[in-house]
């Protein structure tokens, strides 16, 4: 295998794993002589006289494919794939006749990378009509990986799309605005998560170059103004670091760190800065042995060098969330210029290097982050797992690794090319409900990929997925039955439980309408408004009423209550019997007596509804008579407190027999809101045979208030009432108002 090329003077040396992706990509081909050199003669007549989209020879950008492999690593086999990809096109049974050639391995790979070139151009094409360029950048970066079963179609379409932008850049030709954005936006990144950074850094320069020319310039003019001047003083500071550290006993390796100018530019725009302001254009990086050496280090060079106190910051005390841990410093040099140093060991550095926090969680994920990109933490845990499988060089190289890294998840187009993420085995019913819920339900028939498919066909990775939908209708309540296998994602099925569960209300709320209306025509009261009677019941809408009925869960005598209410044996506002001694021969039935006073109209107080044997007493008002309260109401407490004159002595009558009379009495119940409740408590009523003449109820985030209004006799009895209710499951507390 190759080696990586010599870093340039000033440049660190990177041990990124790009020997080792390489390696782990390609198959054991022990038993194969000269595989690249027959894989180029075997293409050569078909691609001899083939151009590209952006005009470039196919045989030449093939050429130039494979060098880029060979100089970044890339076995024989590698670059022999380079020449194969490009024939599938060419051929009528491309997977049958690479196989025979070349084996089964070369064909899978062909016939992988052919269907994602296919896949990017599609999505290049609806770039245009999507809402969210940023949402389809990042499915699209999904896709190169889930994808990628052994990971070397990923690289070949980088170093496919590193060659095309060097064509573009060599031949000054017009270069299509959506392949340099998608190469910014999703090859470059893709290259960083890898740990490509020779293409990495290459692609994104590029790509910056097409898309703001003058920017780049500019940029690149300010760098070369004192390029070799930056230089040299560089490599001496590198020098006199690196000696001076090591005579202060620590093992040391100063490097550089070269900035590229897309990463320049990111940088003064995500931070406000001008060019003068980016304080690394010069900066260098040390590693050292232990994190006690970290901090002498860092120790010396503030006493060899001015700090720019604003701009240290202590990565290695307090890690960033992805683990990342370095000192970061800026200091001036003699004349004054700005240096930046960080300081770390090699621990540190091979995981801010190799580490999936490297360069895309520092840099574009993190809170401080500057562009504009956000990965989930799920799957960079799984680009972790991808690294870590990079460097296993054996392991990958053999025929076993057949299962993609991304088996939960498949990715498929619709008809305008729009990618749709879905979970491994979803079927077109999941991917209807995934565009639209009422496409869901309206879901008839599917076609993937031109061809007419039963709706709980598992779909697969890059299938074209059309629906075929009814003008009307709902879902079948077969798509729930899991042996059929109709759907696999939970939203999908969220959303059918969800219209079965609204069909069954609109069923319960006809029932319950039809219950009521039927009531209301027996009492001849048709002419009354739902929505009032509903109000007057204590319900927010007529429909909430209907519900409840419709579920038994509101008796329909608390309606005839409402509509004929039954005549007491003695009314409360009744003009009493009254006599001028405590002793009398008669008394009004279940009246109330006003002491030393004859025939006075006496009424109960609607603010405490007394009953007997409350304590009450009697305040003389104007026009009405004598308003009896409770002793202990806090009107009647007012009202004596402010004109005592008033208050008279007043004190319940004596009845026997029937001629009982009956109160009304309010009585507040608390309660965890579940289904059922105020049937529940309104059994407790009728079982303890305690009319409910009025209910007014009010939910509000789980919790529901109600009052009933009863009618007794004896509101003493009315203890052991309550006392049942507070036992009613979910009930908090019950008492009389």
């Amino acid at each position: 295998m190759n080696s990586l090329p010599v870093a340039p003077p000033g440049s660190p040396s990177r041990s990124a794993p790009v020997p080792q992706l390489i390696a782990a990509t390609a198959h054991d081909l022990s038993g194969q002589v000269d595989v690249l050199a027959r894989a180029r003669a075997f293409a050569e007549p078909f691609l001899v006289d083939q151009a590209l989209l952006s005009g470039e020879n196919t045989l030449a950008h093939a050429d130039a494919e494979s060098a880029i492999l060979q100089l970044i690593g890339g076995s024989e086999a590698m670059q022999a794939a380079c020449y194969l990809v490009y024939t599938c096109e060419h051929l009528s049974k491309p997977q049958e006749v690479i196989a025979k050639v070349f084996g089964n391995n070369f064909a899978t790979l062909a016939v992988e990378t052919t269907k994602l070139i296919r896949i990017q151009q599609q999505a290049r094409a609806a770039e245009q009509r999507l809402d969210d360029p940023a949402v389809q950048n990042e499915n699209v970066r999904k896709m190169l990986l889930a994808f990628s079963r052994d990971l070397r179609v990923v690289l070949l379409r980088l170093a496919s799309r590193l060659q095309t932008l060097r064509y573009y850049a060599a031949t000054k030709k017009p270069i299509p605005p959506s392949l340099a954005r998608e190469s910014l936006h999703v090859f470059a990144p893709l290259a960083n998560r890898l740990g490509i950074w020779q293409i990495k850094w290459e692609l994104e320069d590029l790509a910056f170059r097409f898309l703001e020319p003058e920017t780049y310039r500019d940029v690149a003019r300010l760098l070369d103004q004192k390029r070799t001047e930056r230089e040299l003083s560089m490599a001496a500071l590198r020098q006199e670091l690196e000696t001076e550290l090591r005579a202060q006993g620590m093992v040391a390796s100063v490097q550089g760190r070269p900035k590229h100018i897309f990463s320049i530019v990111k940088k003064m725009r995500g931070k406000s800065l001008d060019f003068d302001q980016v304080f690394d254009i010069r900066a260098l990086r040390v590693i050292v042995g232990s994190v006690k050496d970290c901090y002498a280090a860092l120790s010396w060079v503030h006493e060899r060098f001015a700090p720019i106190h604003a701009e240290f910051d202590d990565y290695i005390a307090r890690p960033k969330p992805n683990g990342y841990q370095s000192l970061h410093t800026v200091v001036r040099d003699a004349a004054g210029k700005p240096i930046e140093i960080q300081i770390r060991t090699q621990a540190m550095h091979d995981h801010a290097e190799h580490g999936v926090a490297a360069h895309w969680a520092y840099k574009e994920a993190g809170t401080k982050g500057y562009a504009g990109v956000s990965a989930s933490s799920e799957y960079d845990a799984k680009i972790a797992v991808l690294r870590q499988l990079l460097a296993w060089e054996r392991d990958l190289s053999g025929p076993q690794h057949k299962q993609g890294l991304f088996e939960d998840r498949i990715y498929v187009l619709t008809p305008n090319a729009a990618i749709v993420e879905l979970p491994q085995g979803a079927t077109p019913v999941d991917f209807a409900y995934t565009l639209h819920t009422d496409v869901g339900h309206r879901c008839r028939g599917a076609r993937v990929d031109g061809a007419m498919v039963p709706l709980n066909t598992p779909l697969q990775n890059g299938q074209t997925v059309e629906i075929t939908i009814a003008k009307e209708g709902g879902p079948s309540r077969d798509w729930l039955n899991a042996e059929l296998g109709f759907l696999t994602s939970h939203r999908a099925k969220a959303k059918v439980r969800a219209w079965f569960n609204a069909l069954i209300t609109h069923e319960t709320v006809a029932r319950g309408r039809e219950s009521v209306e039927k009531l209301l025509q027996r009492e001849g009261k048709t002419a009354i408004k739902l929505e009032d009677l509903a109000s007057q019941l204590g319900f927010k809408s007529a429909d909430a009423l209907f519900e409840v009925v419709g579920k038994d869960e509101f008796s329909l005598r608390n309606i005839e209550n409402l509509l004929r209410p039954p005549e007491p044996v003695l009314e409360p506002d009744d003009y009493l019997l009254l006599r001028k001694s405590r002793h009398v021969e008669k008394t009004p039935k279940g009246g109330v007596l006003v002491v030393g006073i004859d025939s006075l109209m006496t009424q109960l107080a609607k603010c405490c509804k007394p009953a007997p044997p409350d304590a009450i007493g009697g305040f003389v008002t104007r026009g009405k008579g004598v308003s009896i309260h409770r002793r202990d109401c806090s009107n009647f407490r007012e009202m004596a407190a402010r004109s005592g004159e008033r208050v008279i002595e007043v004190e319940w009558s004596r009845t026997k027999g029937a001629d009982v009379a009956v109160y009304p009495v309010d009585v507040a119940v608390e309660a965890a809101d579940r289904q059922g409740l105020l049937r529940d408590i309104s059994e407790v009523f009728a079982r303890e045979k305690t009319n409910v003449i009025g209910v007014q109820t009010q939910s509000v985030k789980g919790t529901a208030w109600m009052t009933f209004t009863v009618e007794v006799s004896d509101s003493a009895r009315l203890g052991k009432v309550l006392g049942l209710v507070a036992a009613v499951s979910g009930v908090r507390w019950a008492r009389r108002r």
